[in-house]
């Protein structure tokens, strides 16, 4: 199964990159962590949030691909435990789908990028910095597939 992570957003410091590259590659064969940057529309001091999100919206949502399972992480979506997602990621291994989480840029998502979702998933009620948020996923995605293979990780 591939995850692509779609998120808005170019340039994040070396930290993030060598974070999230550490977790993507700790995943196997069934199991593979793809990231695609997506450019964070241009903004000034005169723009208009909700044209930024759309544009944003708009370049998501031509990034996803037909028949992938869609996931938006949004604030207001449903909260995991780590045994939860491991379920969750059990779920979509045995579905034979591919799935594809999408992280908004500083003012959130689009409606049209939530209608599209097929689920909301939010890691926390905090807001997170949007470079912290790759790297947690990519974390927690490897924690909950270490749980499916009984590696002991998680202890």
């Amino acid at each position: 199964m591939k995850i692509r992570l779609l998120a808005v957003g170019q340039k994040m410091p070396d930290w993030v990159t060598t974070a999230y590259v550490d977790y993507a590659k700790r995943l196997t064969d069934d199991v593979r962590l793809e990231l695609v940057e997506i450019p964070a529309a241009k903004r000034s001091k005169n723009s208009e949030v909700d044209k930024m999100k759309q544009q944003e919206g708009d370049a998501l949502l031509a990034a996803i691909h037909p028949n992938e399972r869609v996931i938006a992480l949004e604030v207001g979506g449903k909260e995991y435990s780590t045994p939860q997602l491991s379920q969750q990621m059990d779920n979509w291994l045995q579905s034979g789908q591919h799935v594809c989480l999408l992280v908004g840029g500083p003012d959130g998502l689009s409606s049209a990028v939530l209608k599209r979702a097929d689920s909301l998933w939010s890691l926390s009620p905090l807001t997170l910095p949007h470079p912290l948020v790759r790297v947690i996923v990519a974390e927690q995605l490897y924690r909950a597939w270490t749980l499916l293979k009984g590696h002991p990780y998680h202890r």
